[in-house]
């Protein structure tokens, strides 16, 4: 094991101690073919339990090939993670099933204070689980943050995860910048980033395409800021889907500004369940610009897993307070404006200014349609708002 520790004068008075944990000074082979799981944990424990301030743990530019591992806290101080290397997940259902862990691949729990940095590579390597039907497997996430708080993540790119690629589950707190996400178009769940009750969430400058939402927002979430996101291939940035198994959902401040559209199936989603109760409110969707994508405005308070298997309910999400701004593109889909609501919980001021969206299809015209769903539009509209003006 070889520590390095350097002092960084910061001003007067001040000195930072970087202490640093290389991987391969744990035993770690980095060929790919070795298990370096029992390494890289032995780094990461030093590396939480260091009392310097800037404890490092360095995965170089190598390949490793790592068994499902957790990185556990609390740690003594913020961490830092200087992730260079390409990490390989197992190769597929059988291999994962052997390892008894079918739930994530890297997994960053009671964290508080950690901040991932580099170039690095997470493969998931999903195809073999795209293959089979999702009923025969759980949902593996590539990366999951769990009752971490203060994360920060730079920089890092993740492919073909067997699912979800990141999610946040129970965070506070958290900033993602400069990310590379892709799987293929129809690789199944393979969302780009899943939000579940968690606080405090920053997407800046990154770009998302997989074959399903690029960025979804749970329940139990608020103040959640998304921008500068390419999406697509994909399903689109979703609020939802919320009220399955018919509780209550709490979702608020959610602000989508600056984002693309790129081939999408939808654009700019909210999706609840007819058994849902409870509110989103305080939505914001801002200067959008979509390309050839369906659905590009979209509130479906009838969204169901399996076709007619959802009967009517008298309950409902209430949908409040979301405005969408300076939007325009093309939409493959004949109505480009959706807002179909509950009818028995109608959607409150809707707001829609400065839209102007237009079919993919050289001559033909896009619509929109309401049900139950009330606001106002101003400014350029087009295709022709719906919003009734009176509750």
């Amino acid at each position: 094991m070889i520590l390095v520790l350097v002092t960084i004068i910061c001003g007067i008075g001040e000195a930072a101690q970087v202490e640093y944990f290389n991987v391969m000074d744990y035993g770690a082979k980095g060929d790919v073919i070795t298990d370096d799981s029992v390494a890289f944990l032995k780094a990461w424990n030093d590396t939480c339990n260091s009392e310097t301030d800037e404890p490092t743990m360095v995965i170089p530019r190598r390949q490793f090939f790592l068994r499902p591992t957790t990185f556990r806290g609390p740690c003594k101080s913020k961490v830092h993670f200087a992730f260079l290397g390409v990490l390989f997940a197992p190769s597929g259902p059988k291999e994962w099933k052997e390892l008894n862990d079918t739930v994530k691949f890297i997994e960053f729990e009671y964290v508080n204070g950690l901040y991932i940095h580099g170039v690095g590579l997470i493969n998931g390597r999903g195809k073999g689980w795209w293959d089979i039907s999702c009923r025969y497997h759980p949902d593996l996430k590539a990366l999951r943050f769990h009752k971490s708080n203060d994360i920060h993540m730079s920089q890092i790119r993740i492919i073909d995860s067997p699912q979800t690629h990141i999610l946040l589950l129970g965070c506070n707190d958290v900033e993602f910048e400069g990310l590379f996400i892709k799987s293929p178009d129809g690789s199944p769940n393979t969302d780009g980033i899943h939000i579940q009750a968690t606080n405090n969430v920053f997407i800046n400058s990154s770009f998302i395409g997989s074959g399903d939402d690029c960025v979804s927002i749970g329940d139990g979430i608020s103040n959640v800021n998304i921008t500068y996101v390419t999406c697509g291939p994909g399903h689109g940035i979703s609020i939802g889907s919320l009220g399955g198994s018919g509780n209550v959902v709490n979702v608020s401040n959610i602000h989508v500004r600056h984002a693309i559209f790129n081939g999408t199936q939808n654009g700019a989603r909210i999706k609840t369940y007819q058994t849902g109760r409870g509110e989103v409110r305080d939505v914001e969707f801002s200067d959008i610009k979509f390309i050839d994508a369906g659905n590009p405005i979209i509130i479906d308070q009838y969204y169901c897993g399996n076709p007619n298997g959802c009967p009517p309910t008298n309950v409902g999400v209430q949908i409040s307070n979301v405005s969408y701004t300076d939007m325009y593109g093309t939409s493959k889909a004949d109505v480009a404006v959706n807002f179909n609501c509950s009818g028995n919980v109608a959607c409150t001021d809707i707001k829609l200014e400065n839209i102007n969206l237009t079919s993919s299809t050289i001559g033909k015209q896009v619509t929109s349609s309401c049900n139950n769903a009330y606001g106002e539009a101003k400014g350029t509209i087009e295709p022709k708002s719906c919003l009734n003006s009176k509750t």
